[in-house]
């Protein structure tokens, strides 16, 4: 299950990412926002898609702002969450291979919608790749466990 989330400047990528979660034949589900209403704070739904990754209800989420960094760094604040921001095919892939990520998030005034389902589909069909990178994942890990390196 992938969880969706998004402010209102995400809304219409949201539903363009949704429907290419369709045509994946990928579950989802939508953590908000759902109107247009500039008041919707990103944090709050950024923090529930990202809740729902570290609790396991989610394998995934997908979250979209104004620049993507707002609710990027709202959903790294989550116990367990390794978001990653981005604008390119390449560091979205390498995310996921690398560092594990679990999270993504875009700018819907940075890429366009058909730029942001090529990254979404790299990031979503990436595999991590273990080995030198666990020893990596783990140091952040601990990080994020108040724990010295």
């Amino acid at each position: 299950m992938i969880a969706l989330a998004c402010d209102h400047t995400g809304m219409e990528m949201k539903a363009q990412l949704a429907a290419m979660l369709e045509e994946m034949g990928l579950p989802w589900k939508d953590y908000g926002c759902y109107e247009m209403n500039r008041d919707d704070d990103y944090p709050v739904f950024g923090y529930r898609a990202a809740k729902a990754v570290a609790d396991g209800e989610c394998d995934r989420a997908i979250l979209v702002c104004g620049t993507g960094v707002g609710i990027g760094i709202a959903a790294s604040k989550v116990k367990g969450i390794r978001a990653c921001i981005c604008s390119d095919v390449y560091s979205a892939e390498l995310s996921k291979r690398h560092n594990d990520s679990n999270v993504l998030a875009m700018g819907a005034r940075v890429v366009g919608t058909e730029v942001a389902k090529m990254i979404a589909r790299h990031w979503l069909t990436a595999e991590f790749e273990g080995g030198r990178h666990q020893r990596r994942v783990d140091m952040i890990t601990a990080i994020e466990n108040g724990e010295a390196l």
